[in-house]
């Protein structure tokens, strides 16, 4: 029920207890119409005009000033905050808080209220299942009337929340060096000291150095020319490639493992922009969506925006297609991680398009097995043989990936423990195909 426009005032509604209220006072009525008597019908009139007396109530256009953030690391999910009314006349025990929990995350504790002097504090406590990204949705905070009869709304002032977590080695992987170093990076400022750089040593010049970089001094000592080198603060590129496309597991299955795969992305995209790589993205479903590559707080954003949209395909489109589609946006030779689940042939068959395409590739493949659930009536022990079975099989077509790149198996989601190793091996040593 709508009083006046929703952009004028509040909308408003009935609670469970006033037609509560309505029931017990129409019941006296009937029952004084029955006896014809005037008693039960004093009696139902409190019932009756109490309802409509608070829906005249309350503020109309009351807005309220929300200020909240996340705490918490790792798999703790904090959501910390206050009301403030923008009227005096609102009471913060008239003010009810709902927030709507995002998939991913688990209640972890019964959330907690507390009534401060004109405001209404509040904390929620959830726990993350797995590596995510989610965005939460400005919560909607009511005005309720002192007998819990009617509820307006009231406009909160407030932007969305943003929730990221990742593996803890998420930190420590942009340090690892890149292919395609190049020596002045564009996008970004270089903090690197002096003009050039850091003063590395002296080296005897060469026909293409610029007289500026020349060292008089010892050129004048030595009778040789000589010029300065400097330790220059480098940078690479990497390109994150998503596959969206839905798979026979199930959309449940399906959508797990692209959030997981969203986080990871995201995680390792920013890490490595921290170290000034240059970074891009690709998700690809039934077409290739791009961020070609670049460095910088507003690359992140972007990254950001595309990882945010990206969800499971309702087509899948072929594996080749993509990775023609990818000369259009990339260069070949650029240092490639696709993060794709592997559930199936066509799938596998994305990584030998690829490299046919000039892209080395390291696979970080998310489980569906750890994705999947287990079905409710068996057995341990048949369990316990379905997932070996199914790590068999799994096993069985990362064998045959490893013909064409390497494939880390990350069953464990809250750990890149074996893929920073493989980093550190020598992804960043390793020569363009």
């Amino acid at each position: 029920m709508i009083f006046g426009g929703e952009t004028e005032q509040s909308r408003l509604q009935w609670r469970p207890r006033s037609w509560l209220f309505y029931g017990i006072g129409a019941v006296l009525l009937v029952l004084a119409l029955a006896a014809r008597t005037p008693v039960p019908l004093f009696l139902a009139l409190p019932f009756l005009l109490a309802p409509l007396g608070a829906a005249l109530l309350g503020p109309r256009r009351a807005s309220a000033v929300l200020d909240w953030s996340v705490y918490g690391g790792e798999e703790e999910v904090t959501i910390r905050g206050r009301v403030l009314p923008s009227e005096r006349a609102l009471r913060p025990q008239e003010l009810r808080l709902r927030l709507d929990r995002p998939p991913g995350l688990l209640v972890r504790a019964p959330p907690r209220f507390e009534y401060a002097e004109g405001s209404l504090n509040f904390e929620f406590f959830w726990r993350a299942h797995e590596p995510l990204i989610t965005q939460i949705a400005v919560p909607e905070v009511l005005w309720v009337d002192p007998l819990g009869l009617v509820e307006r709304s009231i406009r909160p002032v407030a932007e969305e929340l943003s929730i990221e977590r990742y593996p803890p080695e998420i930190g420590r992987i942009g340090r690892v060096r890149l292919m395609r170093t190049i020596v002045l990076p564009g996008e970004t400022r270089s903090r690197a000291l002096g003009s050039s750089g850091e003063f590395f040593g002296l080296r005897i010049a060469l026909p293409s150095d610029p007289p500026r970089q020349i060292n008089w001094a010892a050129t004048a000592r030595s009778g040789r020319t000589w010029v300065n080198e400097f330790h220059l603060e480098r940078t690479g590129d990497i390109l994150l490639v998503l596959d969206l496309r839905p798979t026979g597991l199930g959309p449940e299955v399906d959508k797990r493992v692209v959030g997981v795969a969203r986080a990871a992305a995201l995680g390792i995209a920013g890490a490595f922009l921290r170290e000034k790589a240059r970074v891009g993205v690709a998700t690809y479903g039934e077409f290739l969506t791009a961020v070609p590559l670049g460095a910088g707080r507003a690359q992140r954003f972007r990254i950001r925006h595309v990882l945010m949209d990206s969800h499971v395909a309702t087509v899948a489109g072929p594996s080749e297609r993509c990775a023609i589609a990818m000369r259009r946006y990339f260069p070949a030779g650029v240092t490639t991680i696709l993060l794709a689940p592997l559930a199936d042939e066509e799938a596998a068959r994305l990584v030998p398009y690829l490299r046919r395409r000039g892209f080395p590739t390291v696979v970080l493949s998310p489980s569906p097995i750890t994705a999947a659930s287990d079905p409710p009536g068996w057995s341990e022990a048949d369990l316990a043989l379905m997932h070996r079975l199914l790590r068999l099989a799994r096993h069985e077509r990362i064998t045959r990936v490893w013909k064409d790149a390497p494939v880390i198996d990350w069953e464990e989601y809250w750990s890149l423990a074996g893929f920073q190793a493989m980093l550190r091996a020598g992804l960043g040593s390793r020569r363009r195909s």
